[in-house]
C-alpha cells in the first residue's frame, strides 16, 4: 500500500484491539508501522484465554471482546511509550460503545475512566521543565 502512494501522504489509523482480538501482539506491529500512524483508537480487547485453551479461537464460544482502555489486556504505557519514542504528536481518541460493561448508562463512566487510565499510563498530568 505504501509503495503504491509514494511520500507520506497516506497514514494508518491504529488500535490495538483489532490485533488483540486475533491473538496477535499489537507492540510489534506499532513498533513496525508508528512512523505512519497518523490517527490513534483508545480501544482495547480482553482475550479470554481459558476459553481458547478450551474450544480454540472456532468454538462454541466467544475468546474475544472489545474493550474500554483500562479494562483490556493492552499494555497502553508500553504503547505510549512507544508512539512517544518515535515522536507521535497526536491524540489518543478514545473509542466507546463496543465495550460489553461500561456500555449504556455506564458509557460515559467507562470514557472517564479510559480517560484517567490513559493520562496515568503517559505519566500523569503534564509538568512542565522549570525555566532555567
Amino acid at each position: 500500500m505504501f509503495d503504491a502512494v509514494p511520500g507520506d501522504t497516506l497514514g494508518l489509523e491504529w488500535e490495538p484491539c483489532h490485533q488483540m482480538v486475533r491473538l496477535i501482539d499489537p507492540l510489534p506491529q506499532l513498533r513496525k508501522w508508528v512512523g505512519r500512524i497518523y490517527h490513534l483508537h483508545g480501544k482495547d480487547a480482553t482475550v479470554m484465554w481459558d476459553v481458547v485453551r478450551e474450544y480454540g479461537v472456532d468454538g462454541p464460544r466467544p475468546f474475544a471482546f472489545h474493550r474500554t482502555p483500562g479494562f483490556g489486556d493492552s499494555n497502553w504505557t508500553d504503547i505510549i511509550s512507544e508512539l512517544r519514542r518515535a515522536g507521535y504528536r497526536g491524540t489518543i481518541d478514545i473509542e466507546g460503545w463496543h465495550d460489553p460493561v461500561w456500555r449504556g448508562e455506564l458509557e460515559m463512566t467507562g470514557q472517564v475512566h479510559a480517560l484517567n487510565y490513559l493520562k496515568h499510563c503517559r505519566g500523569g498530568a503534564f509538568v512542565p521543565n522549570p525555566p532555567v
